[in-house]
């Protein structure tokens, strides 16, 4: 029965998506997946890019707006009507209001369609006019895009891996209670909700912990925002260390409410929301995990690769409604690059790619096109050079995020091979001698800026990502 199911569902979405290539020879669209775990910085992205493009001024290596063919840029309706809109007026203004703020994380999913006019080069320049490209964004909870892989991952399979992850030495300590559950429970025993409940309570506050240590590789998603699913069956699950059990047993009761997550949570939001994505820029605070250890590195590696796993890249193809979607053009962009000073952007750019290296070279093994970068959304810093001790000192200014006043920081020095940070995660090194003494990472609140008409926010390279994702649509 669920295969039939599984064959209906996809033959639903081969109909849409056929249809709506056909729509798209009158009105191009191109949908783009900003793809980023917790705090990676989405919604900033997104906020920051749509303002960029309605008022273009720092947007100078965005080929057709340097050329001066952009005509014009609007928001207009969402092709989905049942997804909310991105709120991207409140995102923008507390960002860029009197006391900017960074936006709230997200706990929905949203989409907004921002609509470009634009004049043609080549032959089509006299033929057919000016263009119009559609660019549908979705944003969603960074913690929904860890359950991606539990597509591929049976119940058995899932729960030796989550029991096994919990017992590992950066884990162990933020997972005993629920270990200590795991250990006495008895899933071969009667269905007891009381037990299940305790099970899926003491696992979720395992995860939430181990998020706030500043962990990546943590799943299932909903356990850590769960959305309207909160206190349903959906959520009340656990892993055990025996998955097996007999009809009407616990470990059966875990089994199909794990299921059931898989098929009517994390299988329609992949459907609904990457399956269909054109071009796709993956966000990657590369920073934090690095200031957070070899651990946090090696945890962050593992989830974008697993998460990755699950995204059809390749070169496009005619036949491309009847085998899938392929996303043609992928971007990993290492976000706040303005916490650090300029003369450190390509090492931190190189240790983001050595990060997703076999994503990398998967991608472009199967004909996508694949570039690394680093950049900042919303630029909250100046740089500074500060002279100590008879040193030059290269170092940013912005607004603490803490305290709101305005300090000076060197964050140190990473290293230029970036193997150094890549070996010391995958074979497991201490924090001894990680990295200089002196290296810190600080969060930074937004700037307070005055706006000038024409200018979007400052940012780093987001012209760069734009170019590379979209720019030659706009040809």
């Amino acid at each position: 029965m669920n295969i039939l199911a599984d064959f209906a569902d996809d033959a639903l979405r081969l109909f849409e998506d056929t249809t709506r290539r056909a729509g798209a020879v009158f009105e191009p669209s191109l949908r783009i997946g900003v793809t980023g775990l917790n705090r990676a910085g989405k919604t900033v992205f997104i906020t920051s890019l749509i303002a960029n493009l309605l008022e273009r001024e720092r947007m100078t290596r965005l080929s057709a707006q340097r050329d001066g063919r952009i005509e014009a840029a609007m928001l207009r309706p969402q092709p989905s009507a049942d997804v909310p809109r991105f709120d991207y007026e409140e995102h923008l203004a507390a960002m860029t209001g009197p006391n900017p703020a960074w936006p709230s994380s997200t706990r929905r999913t949203s989409e907004l369609r921002l609509s470009i006019r634009f004049r043609r080069t080549g032959l089509l320049s006299g033929l057919a006019g000016d263009g119009v490209l559609h660019l549908d964004i979705v944003d969603y909870p960074g913690e929904w895009l860890l359950d991606l892989p539990l597509l591929n991952t049976p119940w058995a399979d899932w729960s030796r891996q989550s029991i096994e992850a919990a017992r590992r030495p950066e884990r162990i300590g933020h997972a005993g209670a629920f270990l200590a559950w795991a250990e006495k429970v008895d899933g071969t025993a009667s269905v007891d909700e009381t037990e299940a409940r305790e099970g899926a309570a003491l696992f979720a506050d395992y995860l939430k912990a181990a998020r706030q240590a500043g962990l990546s590789a943590i799943s299932p998603g909903r356990f850590l925002m769960p959305g309207d699913l909160a206190g349903t069956p959906a959520l009340t699950f656990a892993p055990l260390p025996d998955p097996d059990g007999p009809h009407d047993s616990l470990a059966r009761l875990m089994r199909d409410r794990y299921d059931a997550y898989r098929r009517f949570v994390v299988k329609p939001f992949f459907q609904t929301h990457f399956a269909k994505v054109d071009r796709q820029i993956v966000l990657i605070d590369a920073l934090s995990a690095v200031d957070a250890g070899p651990r946090a590195v090696a945890d962050l590696r593992k989830a974008m690769s697993d998460i990755l796993d699950c995204f059809r890249h390749g070169e496009k193809s005619w036949l491309g409604p009847i085998f899938g979607r392929r996303v043609d053009r992928l971007l990993f962009a290492a976000t706040k690059a303005d916490h650090v000073h300029h003369t450190q952007h390509s090492a931190l750019q190189a240790i983001t790619a050595a990060l997703v290296r076999e994503s990398i070279e998967r991608a472009s093994y199967k004909g996508a096109q694949v570039e690394a970068l680093a950049l900042a959304s919303l630029r909250s810093t100046v740089e500074q050079t500060v002279e100590e001790n008879g040193e030059t000192l290269h170092c940013v200014r912005g607004r603490s995020l803490g305290s709101g006043e305005e300090v000076v920081v060197y964050p140190g020095q990473l290293p230029e091979d970036p193997a150094t940070i890549v070996d010391a995660s995958r074979h497991g090194h201490g924090e001894e001698g990680w990295l200089s003494e002196d290296y810190g990472f600080m969060r930074f609140a937004p700037p307070i800026r005055s706006g000038k008409p024409g200018y979007g926010p400052p940012h780093l390279r987001l012209d760069m990502a734009a170019e590379f994702l979209f720019g030659d649509k706009l040809q």
